[in-house]
């Protein structure tokens, strides 16, 4: 991202507009979870604001759980190759080489994502920064046994960890 990194004491300083301003992109298209994480502030530490971003996700209502996991782009997908992605996307996916897939490999995260999406009604989501390209499609195809609830976990466990990720790339150290 910039290179500008966000303090505790902006954050918790800040107004509400100028929270979801600053981490409005960490959910994934879904900047109203962090504004309900607003009212938890002040935040005397990254870990206990990642505690909060988190929990908003568990007092989330199963629509909107879905919603958010439905706000995710297909891995390797259209999107990444038109330049549609979010920055922290892009950056997630090009570190895992997904920026620079063979023509095959497109071919089988087309494939892969197709099939995903027609057994579980979503999109396939794994914390990319965690992976190589061989450990997502080897995820991708142990995951396609699994039944939806499991997924929705899966998806749900993986978001909780793409946003701490993207909170510790945001904020000062």
């Amino acid at each position: 991202m910039e290179n500008t990194k966000i303090t505790l004491e902006s954050l918790n300083k800040g107004g509400s507009s100028e929270f979801v301003g600053a981490l409005g992109d960490v959910f994934e298209n879904c900047p109203w979870l962090v504004a309900r994480t607003s009212s938890a502030r002040p935040f005397h530490t990254k870990e206990a604001l990642i505690a909060a971003l988190l929990d908003e996700i568990k007092a989330s209502s199963t629509e909107e759980k879905l919603q958010l996991i439905r706000a995710h782009p297909d891995l390797g997908g259209k999107a990444a190759r038109t330049g549609k992605l979010t920055k922290h996307s892009t950056k997630e996916q090009k570190s895992a080489g997904l920026d620079q897939l063979s023509e095959d490999e497109f071919f089988r995260f087309q494939r892969l994502n197709k099939a995903y999406q027609k057994k579980f009604g979503f999109p396939f989501i794994i914390a990319v920064l965690d992976h190589s390209k061989e450990s997502i499609f080897s995820s991708f195809e142990t995951r396609l046994g699994s039944s939806r609830n499991a997924q929705i976990e899966e998806a749900l466990m993986n978001i909780g960890r793409i946003v701490s990720l993207r909170i510790k790339d945001v904020m000062e150290k």
